[in-house]
């Protein structure tokens, strides 16, 4: 059945009031999880979507493909919300897409979130999800990307750091607007379409607790980038975010890191969750799903697809 999307500006608007609503400083992380999970269904599977649910690393996840079941490539999907909420809900219909575009099974986690579980208990969980794949699900690390969005962005830049450290070196990162710095509060503005800093900075003291916000692991830009696997980076311009992932670009350049870094004038904040009603975002997965598609196929020529999307800066 064909795609029916609908226009940008129309999309924009509908989301505006829903994102100032769900993320709201001044509700409840609960309640915040229950307006992303109720909005979660609007964002819908492209056809050929199977998920299967069981556990990484003893955290429940799913494993998303489309088309053939069997898949001998994966991809570790964290997703974004702050460390503080979305789930794998809120991502399924962006997993979907990945796993079309890359040809893989994407394997969405449900880790720790905070307030609950402050650092470091979600990049422990990934770590130990990325290692499960690796010996209980008959993959090699060259054949196993990570990806994630936000938070979960981040969160793949500390898991990546915290493998390859320990001599596993994922296949590829997949990035986008990745939030690397949580301790900083420069921000030039507070807020864009989907971010508010009230918001993120409530979020971000909450997921450290007691912690040091100096911590690579926390703040991987804080930290040394060397040694990562290629990445393939996207952000906004209009975001909240975009003069920190500007630099986090900057670093991983100087520190010899192959990047293959998009910038989108008129994509707000991970566009890519409506990538089931908007032509442009559909065009963005399919621009990540490319890339880490031919990083994790050891041996095959690599063939990367242009960026599609007209908004590309």
């Amino acid at each position: 059945m064909k795609t029916v999307y609908l226009p940008l500006p129309l999309v924009s608007a509908a989301l505006k009031p829903f994102y100032r609503l769900a993320l709201d400083a001044r509700l409840p992380f609960t309640v915040q999880r229950k307006l992303l999970d109720l909005g979660a269904p609007l964002q819908t599977m492209p056809e050929g979507a199977v998920v299967q649910r069981l556990t990484l690393g003893g955290r429940r996840a799913e494993r998303v493909t489309v088309g053939a079941t069997e898949r001998d490539t994966a991809v570790l999907y964290l997703h974004g919300g702050a460390y503080t909420i979305g789930s794998m809900a809120t991502h399924r219909s962006l997993a979907a897409h990945l796993a079309r575009e890359s040809a893989s099974a994407v394997y969405v986690l449900d880790y720790r979130l905070a307030p609950e579980n402050p650092y470091p208990a979600g990049l422990t969980d990934a770590v130990a999800a990325y290692r499960e794949l690796l010996k209980s699900h008959g993959f090699t690390a060259d054949r196993v990307a990570i990806a994630g969005d936000s938070a979960g962005g981040g969160l793949s830049v500390a898991t990546a750091r915290h493998l390859v450290d320990d001599g596993v070196k994922p296949a590829a990162l997949g990035l986008i607007s990745p939030w690397v710095d949580p301790g900083a509060r420069d921000a030039q503005f507070e807020r864009d379409l989907v971010v508010n800093t009230a918001w993120s900075y409530t979020s971000a003291e909450a997921y450290l607790g007691d912690g040091d916000p100096l911590d690579q692991g926390f703040a991987p830009l804080q930290g040394d980038l060397t040694g990562l696997p290629p990445v393939v980076l996207h952000v906004g311009t209009s975001e909240v975010l975009y003069p920190q992932i500007v630099a986090f670009h900057e670093k991983l350049l100087l520190s010899g890191v192959e990047v293959d870094y998009v910038e989108y004038e008129k994509l707000w904040h991970v566009a890519h969750l409506q990538a089931s009603i908007l032509r442009e975002a559909a065009d963005a997965v399919h621009h990540l799903g490319a890339f880490i598609g031919a990083r994790v196929r050891a041996g095959s020529e690599v063939v990367l697809a242009e960026p599609t999307s007209s908004d590309i800066a």
